[in-house]
């Protein structure tokens, strides 16, 4: 791994955490990460699969408040630069690499709010004072330990931590290539556990119908593009003049699917399902409409 790459992955992770906090771009997401961090090792495939699979394992999972949640994108950053420097597989270095480095850096990132308490006092201070350049300055200085908390144990992992994986990958590789193979099944699952997080807290019962017809179209057209594709490949091995050009099934496809029924979904919620009630049932459309709203178990 070269010098400068280490010293741009560092520089983004110490960013990566000040844009989720303040400037919100989106570049603090762990599909942005892998992006960016195949981009600069050179493997764009890889930092794509990392990136896509950490952000879909974390789909389900939110903060609240002051408390910490695993970090995926420093996550991503590591694996990504390690599966591309050292050749190895992405699904173990989900595995290995992301999803470890992701939980380990809750604990950093308590350190960082706990460090950044200081200058919260400061500014209390300052506030009374009515010293504004001084409130402007130690709110800039607060993002210090954020950044920090991120950038050190990144340019560590980089900079020192390189043989040690590659001894560590090379052991599961040889020795004990049935662990390699049971962390690269779990590396791919995982993002399977992030869908079923999510669903745990949407309203899954309400909008049934719709499920279970995002499924089916999902599956049949998987199936149609498919076959489509294979035809044609098969075609073009059979006949050299055949130029066609067959894709796979395009996933901004099903996301305009998904979008088109939550969109009927949200017209037809508005406009109360299109009829409007009468009075002698007013009392008990009332009632059904407050019970409509209220939080139901599978929504909490």
């Amino acid at each position: 791994m070269q010098w400068w790459q280490i010293l741009i992955l560092t520089i983004y992770a110490g960013y990566e955490i000040l844009d989720e906090l303040q400037i919100y771009s989106s570049l603090s997401s762990p599909v942005a990460a892998g992006l960016i961090s195949g981009i600069v090792m050179g493997d764009v495939k890889t930092g794509l699969f990392i990136g896509g699979s950490m952000q879909l394992t974390v789909l389900g999972v939110g903060t609240f408040g002051g408390a910490s949640r695993i970090d995926a994108t420093t996550g991503t950053i590591l694996a990504t630069a390690f599966a591309s420097s050292i050749g190895m597989k992405p699904e173990l270095a989900i595995s290995t690499l992301a999803v470890p480095v992701a939980s380990l850096m809750v604990q950093l990132d308590v350190l960082a709010r706990f460090a950044n308490t200081y200058f919260a006092h400061r500014i209390d201070k300052n506030i009374e004072n009515f010293d504004y350049k001084a409130i402007e300055r130690n709110f800039l200085m607060g993002a210090g330990p954020w950044a920090l908390s991120r950038a050190i144990p990144v340019f560590l992992a980089l900079a020192f931590g390189g043989n040690l994986v590659k001894t560590v990958v090379d052991w599961l590789n040889t020795d004990v290539k049935w662990l390699a193979d049971g962390l690269s099944v779990a590396g791919a699952a995982l993002p399977a556990v992030g869908f079923a997080i999510l669903l745990r807290y949407l309203p899954v019962k309400q909008h049934f119908p719709y499920l279970i017809l995002g499924f089916i179209l999902t599956t049949l057209l998987s199936t149609v593009f498919t076959n489509v594709q294979t035809l044609g490949t098969g075609l073009a091995a059979a006949d050299k003049k055949f130029a066609g050009t067959f894709n796979s099934l395009p996933m901004l496809a099903i996301a305009l699917i998904g979008l088109a029924l939550a969109l009927i979904s949200y017209s037809q919620h508005r406009s109360g399902g299109g009829s409007k009630p009468s009075s002698s049932s007013s009392n008990s459309n009332t009632v059904d409409d407050s019970n409509e709203e209220e939080i139901e178990d599978d929504e909490l």
